[in-house]
C-alpha cells in the first residue's frame, strides 16, 4: 500500500521540496527522456492560478440573466473588450482584457469525482479522475507516493533543468492545513526530484513570499548554515535510505547548496525590486503580491508556477468556509465585497503586464479550481436559501486560459440555461491538462514506473486545439 504524506512531508530541502519518511524510488525520467527540447513555438512557463475552494462560475464567468430567481446571480453581466464575452459586473478590470481570454465554460467531471475538495484538487491538477480511495476516505485521503503526478511536475521533468531555480514553484502556500494536505499537488509516481518548491507567505506581509531558509543567505554564519542544513538532512538520511535512492538524495544536497549560493534565487524572489505603481496596480495583497511574484518567475525562466489563492480567515465566518472561495453561506457578498475585487485586481494586472513586456504569448495563463458552485441557491450548511449560499458543483465549472498560444476573445463550449450542465463541446480535466501540455510543446507522456515498467502519464483526454 502507497504510504501517505505525513508531518515528514514538510521537511525542506533548501526549502525547496524534499520529503523524508515517504516511500520513493527514483525518478521515472532521465537523461534524455527528462529533458527534451519542446517546440519552437511552445510556451516558456505555466502560470496556474487556483482558486482553492471552489469557485462560482455562473457569478464570474457563466452568468444567466434569463434563468429563474432560485438560480440567478444577483450580479449583471458586463460588456468587454471582447464582443463575445460577457462577465460580472465584479470583474471590471478583467473585462478590460477580455479579448486576451478564452473561457471555457463545458468543464464537468463527468460524474468522476466525490464532491469534497480533495478529489477535486486531484482531478484538476493532475488530469486522472479520482480512483476508489477518494470515494472511500473523502477529505481523509492522503496524498500517496503513487499518485498520478501533478501536471506542474509532468511539465518540470520534460524541461531542461532551469541553470539555478527549480522546474516547478508553487506559492503563497501547501493546500491544506495538515493532516488534510490535498492530493494532486505533488510529484507522486515521478519520483521527489519532480517535486515542486514552496515558497511561503502570510496576510499580515504580504511583500515576504520566500522559501523560509533562503533566509539564510543573509546569515553572517553562512559556512555554519550550509552545515546546519546538510546536518538536518543527514538527520533524515536514515528515512531516505530505506525508501529513496541515494542518488536522489545526493541531487537534493546539491540543489539545496545551489539555491543557498545563488543570487538569482534570491533576485528572483525579491519584490521590493519592482516599482511602487507596479506593487499597486496588483494590490498589496498575499494573492496580488503572488501573482506578481508569478510573473517575476516567469521572465526568470521558471516552466511552471502554481499560485494557490490563500484563504483569509478573517472572512471565515461570513462565508461559512475556510475564508477562500468555498462559498457555503453569503455567496453574493463574499464575492463582491472580498473575493472578487481582489481577483480582479490581480489576476486583470498579471495579463496586462506580461503582454506588456512581450511575455503573453510565451506564458499560458490558467485560471482554474477543483469544483463550479451548484447553480441553485442555498446550502442547507449555511441555512438554506436564507444562507444565500451556493453549495459544491463538480458537474460543470468553467476554465479561463490566456497566452501561450491561445486565441484570445473567445469563449468554448455552453451550459443549459440553469448553469449545471454542459451542452456543447464538453470537455474534462484530463482535456485541459493535455492542452497545457500542448501549448508548452509536451506531447510524449511516456516513461517507467519506479519498478521499470512503462506507463503514459496521462492518456487520457484530448487537446482544445480549436483555442490556438
Amino acid at each position: 500500500m502507497a504510504a501517505s504524506h505525513t508531518s515528514r512531508r514538510d521537511f525542506l530541502v533548501a526549502s525547496t521540496t524534499g520529503v523524508a519518511g515517504f516511500r520513493f524510488g527514483t525518478s521515472a525520467l532521465s537523461g534524455a527522456e527528462s529533458f527534451a527540447k519542446p517546440p519552437s513555438a511552445a510556451a516558456k512557463t505555466t502560470i496556474l492560478f487556483f482558486l482553492c475552494g471552489g469557485s462560482s462560475h455562473v457569478d464570474m464567468w457563466d452568468l444567466k440573466p434569463d434563468a429563474p430567481s432560485e438560480y440567478r446571480s444577483l450580479f449583471r453581466p458586463i460588456s468587454t473588450a471582447a464582443p463575445e464575452i460577457q462577465l460580472s459586473e465584479h470583474l471590471p478590470m478583467t473585462a478590460k482584457v477580455a479579448d486576451k481570454l478564452a473561457i471555457v465554460r463545458s468543464v464537468t467531471d463527468h460524474g468522476l469525482a466525490t464532491g469534497d475538495h480533495h478529489a477535486g484538487y486531484y482531478y484538476n491538477l493532475t488530469g486522472h479522475a479520482p480512483d476508489q480511495t477518494f470515494k472511500t476516505q473523502g477529505n481523509n485521503r492522503r496524498p500517496h507516493s503513487d499518485d498520478w503526478p501533478f501536471m506542474g511536475s509532468v511539465i518540470g521533468s520534460r524541461r531542461p533543468p532551469h541553470p539555478e531555480l527549480p522546474q516547478i514553484i508553487s506559492l503563497p502556500h501547501k493546500p491544506s492545513r495538515p493532516p488534510f494536505t490535498r492530493p494532486g499537488q505533488f510529484s507522486g509516481k515521478l519520483g521527489p526530484l519532480h517535486e515542486p518548491l514552496y515558497l511561503i507567505g502570510d496576510h499580515a506581509e504580504p511583500m515576504k513570499i520566500n522559501a523560509p531558509s533562503l533566509r539564510l543567505q543573509t546569515s553572517k554564519g553562512r559556512l555554519d548554515d550550509r552545515q546546519a542544513l546538510l546536518g538536518a538532512m543527514n538527520r533524515a538520511r536514515a528515512d531516505l535510505e530505506a525508501n529513496a535512492s541515494i542518488q536522489d538524495f545526493s541531487a537534493y544536497q546539491g540543489q539545496a547548496f545551489d539555491l543557498l549560493s545563488s543570487g538569482s534565487t534570491t533576485s528572483a524572489f525579491d519584490l521590493q525590486q519592482e516599482s511602487e505603481p507596479t506593487r499597486e496596480r496588483y494590490g498589496k495583497t498575499l494573492n496580488g503580491m503572488s501573482l506578481l511574484m508569478a510573473r517575476r518567475l516567469a521572465e526568470s525562466g521558471v516552466p511552471f508556477i502554481t499560485v494557490f489563492w490563500r484563504e483569509n480567515q478573517d472572512i471565515k465566518t461570513k462565508c461559512k468556509s475556510a475564508g477562500g472561495w468555498d462559498t457555503h453561506g453569503s455567496n453574493f457578498k463574499c464575492l463582491s465585497d472580498y473575493l472578487l475585487p481582489e481577483f480582479d485586481r490581480g489576476y486583470s494586472a498579471l495579463i496586462e503586464d506580461l503582454s506588456n513586456r512581450g511575455m503573453l504569448d510565451d506564458t499560458l495563463v490558467l485560471v482554474s479550481s477543483e469544483m463550479g458552485r451548484k447553480p441553485k441557491i442555498g446550502d442547507r450548511r449555511s441555512g438554506g436559501v436564507a444562507g444565500a449560499g451556493r453549495d459544491h458543483w463538480t458537474a460543470c465549472q468553467s476554465v479561463v486560459m490566456a497566452g501561450g498560444g491561445i486565441q484570445g476573445g473567445q469563449t468554448y463550449g455552453k451550459t443549459d440555461k440553469y448553469g449545471e450542465l454542459p451542452i456543447e463541446n464538453v470537455v474534462g480535466p484530463e482535456d485541459i491538462t493535455k492542452t497545457v501540455y500542448h501549448a508548452m510543446g509536451v506531447s510524449d507522456l511516456n516513461a517507467t514506473d519506479r519498478g521499470g515498467r512503462p506507463i503514459n502519464l496521462l492518456s487520457e483526454g484530448r487537446a482544445i486545439t480549436k483555442l490556438f
